[in-house]
C-alpha cells in the first residue's frame, strides 16, 4: 500500500510538469524544471515530492518567492488516488478496470482538470492517453464508443450554438472520452452531475463577484467531477432516480 503512495507522489510530480508544459506547447521530456519567478534551474533536492516543499517552507531557495500550492496538492491527490484505486474503492468492481489502466485514466483526468482550471486548455495528448487507458482495460465496446460519440456530438452542438463561448472543442473531446469510460446510462448521470455542480459553482462565483454573466468558466473540471461522482456512486444515484420514475 505504501509503495503505491510513494509511486503516486513521484507520478504526481511528473503530472505537474505535464500540467504546466503541455498547455504552453513545451517539451515534457527535454528541459529541466525551473522556478516560475527567477527562472533558475532547480536542483534534484528541490524536486523531491512534498519533502522539498516542506523543507523550503513553500518558497524558492533563491528568490524566496512563494511556490504554488498546486505542486504539493497534485502530488498528494495522486498518491491518495493511487492508493484508493489499489484498494478498489474508487471504481465499481463490475467495470473491471485493471489497476494500471485505472492509474493511467486517473492521471490523465487529473492533468486535464488542473490544466483547464489554470489555463482553460485541455491537452489533446491527455485525451489520447485517457482513451488508450480505457480501451486497454475494458476493451473495444461498441456501446461505449457510440455513447462517447453521442456525448461528443451533444457538446459539439453546444459549441456551435454558443459560438465557442459556452463550450470549447476541448470539452467536445473530453465528452467523448468520458462517454467511452462511463458508457450508458453512466454518461447521463455524469453530465447531470457536471451541469449541476457547474451551475452551483457559477452562482457562487457571481455572488462572490469573482465572475460575471459574461465571464468564461472552464467546464472541463466539472465534467471530470461528474465522471468521478458517477464512477463512485452511479448505482446509488440510479436507484434514487428509479424511485421517482
Amino acid at each position: 500500500m505504501w509503495l503505491a503512495g510513494i509511486l503516486g507522489l513521484a507520478v504526481g510530480s511528473f503530472l505537474n510538469v505535464l500540467i504546466d508544459r503541455l498547455p504552453k506547447g513545451q517539451s515534457v521530456v527535454w528541459g529541466r524544471s525551473r522556478c516560475d519567478f527567477c527562472k533558475k534551474t532547480l536542483r534534484w533536492y528541490e524536486l523531491i515530492p512534498i519533502v522539498s516543499f516542506v523543507m523550503q517552507k513553500g518558497r524558492c531557495r533563491r528568490c524566496r518567492k512563494k511556490i504554488s500550492w498546486q505542486y504539493p496538492i497534485v502530488e498528494v491527490v495522486t498518491a491518495v488516488g493511487f492508493v484508493l484505486l489499489l484498494q478498489g474503492q474508487a471504481f465499481d468492481a463490475h467495470q473491471g478496470l485493471a489497476l494500471g489502466g485505472a492509474w493511467l485514466i486517473f492521471s490523465s483526468l487529473l492533468v486535464m482538470f488542473v490544466a483547464d482550471l489554470k489555463y482553460q486548455i485541455i491537452p489533446d495528448s491527455m485525451i489520447i492517453v485517457g482513451i488508450i487507458g480505457v480501451l486497454g482495460v475494458i476493451g473495444i465496446l461498441w456501446e461505449n464508443i457510440l455513447t462517447g460519440a453521442g456525448a461528443a456530438a451533444f457538446f459539439l452542438l453546444l459549441y456551435f450554438i454558443t459560438r465557442g463561448r459556452g463550450m470549447g472543442l476541448g470539452d467536445v473531446k473530453l465528452a467523448f472520452l468520458l462517454g467511452l469510460l462511463l458508457g450508458y446510462p453512466g454518461i447521463i448521470v455524469g453530465l447531470y452531475a457536471a451541469f449541476l455542480t457547474g451551475a452551483g459553482a457559477g452562482v457562487i462565483l457571481m455572488i462572490g463577484k469573482y465572475k460575471t454573466w459574461k465571464s468564461r468558466v472552464a467546464f472541463g473540471p466539472f465534467l471530470i467531477i461528474g465522471a468521478v461522482i458517477t464512477l463512485v456512486w452511479k448505482t446509488q444515484i440510479l436507484a434514487w432516480w428509479g424511485n421517482f420514475l
